[in-house]
Parts: structure tokens; sequence; C-alpha cells
């Protein structure tokens, strides 16, 4: 039996993970989804947070922050496609502080349901963020 599988998480911009995992913890649509090697065959769609990666090489956990996505899971392969990801030390509080604060301003300001909408989706973005900033430090 396989105790590994293999994790790619990948956003528009480049690849951030590609790996060897024993588990991915991350946001699905309807809650927290937990993948083990040999997992059922799955897609869904994904939440903005933090998606954790217990690495097989060393155990330690590697966090990535994503804004949404889709995740596709098969037998031996997880692909998480983020609209955007950043790798967890790479995340900056200050700036998603001041981000989420720009998109308060702009579901303030917004003059359609279309521009309220997309401030929206930017304000849960940087609040997901935030929140992962924290679980990080907390750790």
């Amino acid at each position: 039996m396989a105790k590994t599988i293999h994790v790619d998480v990948v956003s528009a911009e480049e690849s951030i993970f590609s790996g060897e995992a024993k588990f991915v913890a991350l946001p699905g649509e309807n809650g927290e989804l937990g993948i083990l090697p040999r997992h059922t065959p799955l897609i869904t769609r994904i939440k903005p947070g933090a998606v954790r990666i217990e690495r097989a090489d060393n155990g330690e956990e590697e966090f990535v922050f994503v804004a949404g996505g889709i995740l596709e899971v098969q037998p031996n392969v997880v692909t998480v496609l983020a609209d955007t990801a950043i790798r967890g030390h790479d995340l900056d509080e200050a700036k998603a502080t001041e981000a989420k604060r720009l998109a308060e301003e702009a579901m303030r300001n917004a003059k359609s349901d279309i521009d309220l909408a997309k401030a929206q989706s930017e304000f849960a973005a940087m609040a997901a963020q935030i929140a992962a900033i924290q679980k990080l430090r907390r750790k």
C-alpha cells in the first residue's frame, strides 16, 4: 500500500510546491478536507485559506495560502490549481492587512453589484490570508 501521495500546488504564475506527502489538508467548498494516499478520486472547488502539506521526506509541514481554486484528487496524486498561491514563509501580515483595508473601502464605494462582488471576494481572500498567517505564527 502506498504510504505517500504526490502533491502539486500551482498558480497561474508558477509551481508553488511539488513533492511527496503523507497527508494534505485544505479548505474545501463544504468544509476542511483531509487527503491521505489512495484517496478516492475527487474534484471540488476550494475556498481561500491554507493548504497544509505533511512532507514525506522530513515530516515537516509546508503551508501554502490559496485564494481559492480547484482540487483534483487521484489515488496517487493531489493537484491544487489555485487562483493565487503564496508559500507560508512568504506571507506578509502587514501587506495582507492593508489589502484587506483597501477591499473594505472598495466594498463601501462599489458602484455596481459586480464591483461589490469583486471587492467581497478580495476581502474574503485577504481575511483568510491573515487568519493563515496568525495560525502559522501560533505553531
